[in-house]
């Protein structure tokens, strides 16, 4: 499918997961809103390396825990290119905490970025669809949400609460929107570097290595081009989930 000149917003699109996305979007000939919240500057780089490579892309600024972020973000996504085409929640929180433990900030943080914000950036991109616009929506999840652990307790409800969101999205937007999630395993090491989890990671996994963002970019690709899909939580884990 030719994407050229199709919109996309991207949350979370400064660092990590979100960037690869961003730039791999770019590199179809999309035209990028590259959300962030505290990354300005790697987000800004982000925006730069598209423009330099012929593209087109801006960066907006928006804290997920406002209410009022999601219809911000879309409609000033909308003035800057005229439409939003493509959307993919990839901006999130992964923290530990456990039944014991957890705080009620702890608990809502997760919940109003992980999903409040989710259901509200497609509630407004589907409002603001034309009539005649097919759009998709990509989430991306954790295979946590499909097998929860004791660790991350209230980032397992988010992400298991964003597949549920997934799966509901594809029944309420079809056949206009098609809306499923990638549900990724081992592929980057926390912000602060690897524990031990993360590196004793390999062994344990069927295909005995790590993952790269590039594993999810080639999913999201996919999702983009199959016409026959959706309401699908496409696992990436390296067979980390069986």
């Amino acid at each position: 499918m030719d994407w050229r000149g199709r919109v996309a917003l991207v949350t979370g699109a400064g660092v990590r997961i979100g960037r690869a996305i961003a730039l791999a979007l770019a590199e179809r000939g999309m035209r990028l809103i590259v959300h962030y919240h505290t990354s300005a500057g790697p987000a800004q780089e982000v925006v730069e390396q598209i423009i330099s490579a012929g593209g087109q892309a801006i960066a907006l600024r928006a804290d997920l825990l406002d209410p009022s972020a999601p219809q911000r973000l879309i409609a000033q996504g909308i003035e800057a290119f005229g439409e939003v085409d493509v959307l993919i929640n990839s901006a999130s929180i992964f923290e530990r905490g456990t039944v014991y433990d957890a705080t009620l900030d702890h608990w809502e943080r997760h919940l109003a970025i992980n999903l409040r914000a989710p259901f509200f950036l497609c509630q407004a991109y589907a409002q603001a669809l034309r009539p005649d616009q097919r759009g998709h929506i990509i989430n991306i999840a954790d295979w946590r949400a499909l097998r929860p652990g004791t660790q991350y307790v209230a980032y397992t409800v988010s992400k298991a609460g964003l597949v549920a969101l997934t799966k509901s999205l594809a029944l309420a937007l079809a056949p206009r929107v098609q809306v499923n999630a990638i549900a990724p395993g081992g592929i980057l090491p926390p912000p602060s570097g690897p524990d031990a989890y993360f590196t004793h990671l390999p062994e344990r996994l069927p295909l005995r290595r790590i993952g790269a963002p590039e594993e999810v970019v080639k999913a999201v690709n996919y999702l983009l081009d199959a016409d026959f899909v959706t309401g699908e939580i496409l696992l990436v884990t390296g067979g980390e989930h069986l």
